[in-house]
């Protein structure tokens, strides 16, 4: 059975009255404003599974005492191009606006730049920090794992988190390249709203509890999903939650999974950030334009497309209909 049918707010609405429900459970205005932002940025983008629909385990994960909605991230500069970021058991967001001033200087200095963020919950989209910072002109990776989703290669058992990686590359005109994708077959947030739904999904995104394929969204999550391109992305996942676990001193995916409170919001862990500016690397300001030869080879293809060209779509579609917020994420927006 599907849902009740959705309402639409405009997507000008979105951050304030977001902002609004995280300092009634007790976030402070930094924290409150930096979750509202990016949760009103995965809405502008179509990007639905890490917008609304998250705000609940936001809030249970705030109430429980698990994420501090008071957090004072910390930075410290290890090396002259390594950053160590501590973000006091916070969500993410705040962090990452807290790093900005400190990562731009080290990146604009050394040319390249790591920033290892720790003791944090990420719960958003990666492409909402990459994206920020090839607004500067850099070129941004970033990486990050959760609880155990997706088995190692040919196996039944899940042991890696879904592991998105993220990419960001500017542009002379427009928008940034950006990609943002999961090691899994599916993210599990869509797997989620799919299972909300009612709805089944394609063959090849999981197994049930028994190891067993499935279409079936509820048996996937609590079975587990399958990387996507089978052992390439099994071996991509191994290299994120080395990246974001042990590199950066933080918790393995099964690590995680042990010491979460299983209250539906992200458990503990890291980030691998790793930014690079092009002119200290090349020594001039050729390089948007060098990169602009592969992006206009690729749009002469007709059939060919940028990934992220369906995110900025999205975009303009929602900014003219608005954001579908449904029935029980409206009564949480409208409480007083």
């Amino acid at each position: 059975m599907k849902n009740p049918e959705n309402d639409f707010i405009p997507i000008t609405a979105v951050e304030p009255l977001v902002r609004a429900v995280f300092l009634r459970v007790g976030c402070d205005d930094a924290n409150a404003s930096a979750l509202a932002r990016n949760i009103a940025l995965a809405e502008r983008d179509g990007s639905h599974s890490h917008g609304l629909f998250r705000l609940p385990g936001y809030l249970a994960s705030l109430k429980s005492g698990k994420v501090r909605g008071h957090a004072r991230p910390s930075v410290e500069q290890v090396t002259s191009a390594v950053i160590r970021v501590d973000g006091d058991c916070g969500y993410a967001p705040i962090s990452h606006d807290v790093l900005e001033g400190p990562l731009l200087a080290t990146v604009h200095s050394s040319g390249v730049a790591l920033a290892a963020v720790v003791n944090t919950h990420h719960f958003s989209a990666l492409w909402i920090e990459v994206e920020r910072l090839a607004q500067f002109g850099l070129i941004a990776i970033a990486c990050t794992s959760y609880k155990p989703a997706i088995p190692a290669a040919g196996g039944r058992r899940p042991v890696f988190g879904t592991n998105p990686l993220s990419f960001a590359c500017p542009r002379p005109n427009g928008s940034p390249f950006v990609f943002d994708q999961a090691s899994a077959m599916m993210a599990r947030g869509d797997v989620m709203r799919a299972a909300d739904a009612g709805i089944m999904l394609p063959d090849g995104v999981g197994l049930g509890p028994d190891g067993v394929p499935t279409n079936d969204p509820n048996l996937i999550l609590k079975g587990c999903l399958l990387p996507f391109g089978g052992y390439k992305g099994a071996a991509i996942a191994l290299m994120i939650e080395l990246l974001a676990g042990p590199l950066i001193g933080e918790v393995l995916s099964v690590e995680a999974a042990v010491r979460d409170q299983v209250d539906g919001g992200p458990p503990r862990g890291g980030e691998f950030i790793l930014v690079f500016d092009p002119f200290k690397i090349r020594r001039d300001h050729n390089f948007a334009s060098h990169a602009e030869i592969l992006f206009q080879e690729i749009a002469s293809d007709v059939d060919a497309r940028l990934p992220g060209e369906g995110r900025m779509k999205r975009r303009q579609e929602v900014a003219e209909k608005g954001v579908a917020v449904p029935p029980g994420i409206m009564a949480v927006l409208k409480e007083n």
